[in-house]
């Protein structure tokens, strides 16, 4: 007899070996018609996996958290198969399900052209119409490598020869076309449905490395249903509205060029901004007890490796040699140093806990194929804090961490945040019981901040568990930006420590927290968020003084000058231009506010003001208007 333990604890007992899908029969019509594959044991697996043992099982339906990685996942081999009957000199290499969708990357010489994904989407739908049965097959690994070799497609056999010889090997089929996938898959090629789109092409080195060959890469996106797909695809067509190189470019914010790659350089305007949101952030922690530091960006290499970072990140290091032949390193983070300057004379458990902040400049080697304009750079600067606290106090510098995070977010405009909980990682510093420690705290504060969280497995830094805080933007998508993780192994390696009330000698433990991350990418975000229509106290420009007629000219600047002397940001127009040509043109610099001035207003000392995206505008008294802007434009307390 196999028993059976279904999810409400009902147990259903079988006369021999049962798969998921005989069980989902039994249980009835509804769901043998939904289900899409099983759980054994939490393990996901085909629906055709053979069950002969006693066993904990649940049946995974589209209404399941992760059942459109499963279905994702499957439209890449659907259209790897598409590719391959349309395209048969194309060799497959890689498709997995990504966030959103799913990719396949292909050897081919001919480029792949806008013209062919409509060619590769209509057959999907054909192979969909097929209702190909998806079946697992088993192979010996050299044996796989010969039958790959043998189709020419030299990078799956690549990738079965670097698994250890005598290793069973996963296999899947639907019609003619077989791939290597540890899988699960859905039962059959028609189960997944037409909800799906391909989007755009791009170029991916093979591996990953700029070294090997350049492949072509075809993204795309798939949902249960036509609903959601249009949805998708809407928030996609917003986003490329909302694209921040566009905006940046548009509102004279940044640029980028080749010769600094993955570095910003920012214009007067988008400095402005940057400026506004770094003393936003330093009056904020100020107030709550922070002080600021600054340290040095080149660091001998013996630090690195004293805190464990050379190990871990050292390929992704920047790094100079000396004439007197010392390997110096471009920070790439700013732990470290913190603990530099905390090792500086004797610290007591009175000057616990002790907030550590930098505005650190930091540099990092990213692919050139991961740069995307300002949101993924080389060079950046982090809002980053260290607090150094005993255990005792790790809830408390939590709860109000947490509270501090949140009032920020709120005041640029975020209001939905989502919290992560990721514990240790596979290659990690410190011991099984340092780990339980650190996680054990890291749960108990963020119980004790009221924080709803999902788990986030093996994500920890290489020292510690941390929480994630992913910003839901104004088209719903996520950003992981603030960070807060414990560590009990930095101090120990560097040797940070603090006397005691007993006297004696104790580690700190070390609170590294982050709340808008990288100021370049916040500020990206913070561009597609608004839509460059920034709140009247972040806008670089906020008001615009335009005339309609050169009579009006010394009025204006007497305008100008006014608002100025208020504390605002202010541009005077005085162009020999239509009045709709300038309207339209700081209507397109995302200008909040606009002032337009002509013989009337100038003689009865008013202004007409219209607002960005307003049809509509008011006359209003000089004095009035000077004051309301001041009022409005006053940055969050």
């Amino acid at each position: 007899m196999v028993a059976i333990t279904l999810p409400d604890g009902k147990v259903r007992q079988y006369p021999g070996p049962v798969t998921g899908a005989d069980v989902a029969r039994d249980i009835g019509p509804g769901l043998a018609k939904v289900a899409l594959a099983v759980r054994i044991d939490g393990e996901m697996r085909d629906l055709s996996t053979v069950i002969d043992t006693d066993t904990a099982l649940a049946i995974v339906t589209p209404k399941d958290a992760d059942a459109l990685d499963l279905l994702r996942h499957d439209a890449a081999h659907v259209m790897a198969e598409a590719v391959k009957e349309l395209y048969p000199e194309a060799q497959v290499t890689i498709g997995p399900s990504i966030e959103n969708g799913f990719y396949y990357d292909f050897a081919r010489p001919t480029p792949f052209t806008p013209d062919d994904l409509a060619r590769i989407e209509e057959r999907m739908r054909v192979i969909v119409d097929r209702n190909e049965a998806i079946e697992r097959q088993v192979m010996d690994r050299d044996a796989a490598v010969s039958f790959f070799e043998g189709l020419g497609e030299k990078y799956k056999a690549e990738i079965i020869g670097a698994i250890p010889a005598g290793q069973a090997i996963s296999l899947y089929r639907q019609g003619a076309f077989i791939d290597l996938c540890r899988g699960p898959h859905l039962p059959s090629t028609g189960r997944l449905g037409k909800a799906f789109k391909l989007t755009k092409l791009a170029g991916a080195y093979w591996r990953g490395d700029s070294r090997n060959e350049m492949l072509q890469r075809i993204y795309g996106t798939a949902w249960f249903d036509r609903k959601d797909l249009d949805a998708y695809l809407h928030m996609l067509e917003e986003a490329e509205k909302r694209d921040h190189r566009r905006l940046g470019r548009e509102m004279d914010l940044f640029h980028l060029q080749e010769e600094a790659v993955g570095s910003v350089f920012w214009h007067p305007k988008g400095w402005t901004v940057w400026r506004i949101v770094e003393n936003y952030v330093r009056r904020k922690i100020e107030a709550v007890g922070y002080v600021e530091v600054k340290t040095p960006q080149l660091v001998d290499r013996s630090l690195w490796e004293a805190s464990g970072h050379w190990e871990k990140f050292g390929d992704n290091m920047f790094t100079v040699q000396t004439p007197d032949d010392r390997t110096l390193a471009v920070k790439p983070m700013n732990c470290p140093c913190h603990v530099q300057i905390f090792r500086q004379g004797i610290k007591s458990y009175r000057d616990l806990p002790l907030r550590m902040a930098e505005f650190g400049s930091c540099h990092r080697f990213e692919p050139s194929g991961a740069l995307h304009g300002i949101m993924r750079v080389r060079a950046f600067t982090q809002d980053d804090a260290h607090i150094f606290c005993t255990e005792d106090q790790i809830t408390s510098e939590t709860v109000d961490f947490c509270e501090l995070l949140k009032s920020v977010y709120a005041d640029f405009g975020f209001t939905d945040v989502r919290v992560k909980f990721s514990d240790r990682p596979e290659k990690r510093a410190g011991s099984d019981a340092i780990w339980d420690k650190a996680e054990g705290a890291l749960m108990d504060a963020a119980t004790a901040a009221g924080l709803e969280m999902t788990r986030n497995p093996g994500e920890g830094a290489f020292y510690g568990p941390k929480l994630e805080f992913a910003l839901r933007d104004a088209i719903g998508r996520d950003w992981q930006c603030g960070t807060l993780q414990v560590d009990f192994v930095l101090p120990e390696r560097l040797d940070a420590a603090y006397v005691a009330e007993d006297g004696g000698k104790r580690r700190p433990v070390m609170l590294h927290r982050a709340i808008l991350g990288s100021f370049e990418r916040f500020l990206g975000i913070l561009i597609e968020h608004h839509a460059g229509r920034f709140p009247l106290w972040l806008a670089p420009v906020q008001v615009v003084v335009a005339t309609i007629v050169s009579d009006a000219d010394s009025y204006a600047a007497e305008v100008a000058e006014a608002l100025k002397a208020a504390g605002l940001r202010v541009d005077l127009d005085v162009r020999n231009e239509k009045i709709t040509y300038k309207v339209r043109e700081h209507s397109e610099a995302k200008v909040p506010v606009m002032l337009v001035v002509g013989r009337r207003e100038a003689e009865n000392r008013t202004v007409a003001l219209r607002r960005l995206g307003g049809a509509d505008q008011e006359v209003v008294a000089l004095d009035e208007v000077v004051a309301t802007l001041t009022a409005e434009s006053a940055p969050p307390a």
